[in-house]
């Protein structure tokens, strides 16, 4: 099976041995996005909201660079440093994902890439 890498400027280039993202027969498998915000490589300004807005801001330029959307992830996994900002991330998802929502997981972790609250990883089926 052929593997072809996905990148896009809208999205925060790599900070390690990485492809955005890898298309593979007709999935995507989106590698983990940070709020950092793609023209600067800084992490986004504001509270926990504005960067998990900021990861899915990443995610959606990664799915349309490949060709497809959020409405085409069909798993989705949030990693948080902080599991009490959970419903946080639920109330942003509900901005960018509509019925029927992806399969999901939400895992507590100790730290993350940069010093960051929260990361996400999805899978598209295009």
């Amino acid at each position: 099976m052929e593997k072809v890498a996905i990148h896009t400027n809208d999205a925060p280039a790599a900070i390690g041995t990485y492809s955005q993202a890898i298309q593979a027969g007709g999935f995507v498998f989106l590698s983990g996005q940070i709020p950092l915000v793609p023209g600067t490589m800084e992490i986004v300004a504001g509270d926990f909201e504005a960067r998990a807005r900021q990861v899915f801001e990443n995610l959606r330029a990664v799915a349309e660079a490949a060709g497809g959307s959020l409405d085409d992830v069909v798993k989705l996994t949030i990693f948080l440093t902080d599991l009490n900002n959970f419903a946080t991330v639920n109330s942003v998802m509900e901005t960018f994902f509509e019925q029927p929502f992806p399969a999901r997981a939400a895992v507590g972790v100790a730290s993350l890439p940069k010093g960051v609250d929260v990361e996400a990883d999805a899978i598209l089926a295009l």
